[in-house]
């Protein structure tokens, strides 16, 4: 039996990377996906999808719509839909998430919160000092 898979299509050139072997330190927001595969110290902030990649290194925060994370981190997440920590990722803060899926062998040491969309809203608010990111439509 075969099976279709359905993929929001993404342009290349609208997905933010921070290459392997880069470091970045400061704040990035944008209104497109990121990927990070280098290290990055500061927040990152996405209006679309956040990829953190095998040997990444995050320390600060994640705000974003959803989270794919196979890297390490310390610092909170704050993800208005889902975070999925995949095998082998550490995370070392604070999980504020609508979604958690967690493969087997993720580690995780802090606490989870799930929120809802609104307290989503105010969590960021709070933090960025603006309002939450929106997703593009």
């Amino acid at each position: 039996m075969s099976r279709i898979v359905m993929e929001q299509t993404v342009n290349v050139n609208e997905v933010s990377r921070i290459s392997a072997g880069t470091v970045i330190k400061g704040e990035i927001t944008s209104p497109n996906d990121i990927r990070i595969d280098g290290r990055f110290d500061g927040q990152v902030c996405s209006k679309g999808r956040v990829v953190v990649g095998e040997k990444a290194v995050v320390k600060g925060d994640i705000i974003c719509q959803n989270v794919d994370f196979w890297g390490s981190m310390k610092g909170n997440f704050y993800v208005k839909d889902t975070l999925s920590l995949k095998a082998g990722c550490t995370v070392d803060g604070d999980l504020h998430v609508k979604r958690l899926c967690v493969e087997l062998d993720a580690k995780f040491n802090g606490n989870c919160k799930m929120i809802t969309e609104g307290e989503f809203d105010k969590l960021v608010a709070g933090i960025t000092g603006a309002p939450a990111p929106a997703p593009e439509k």
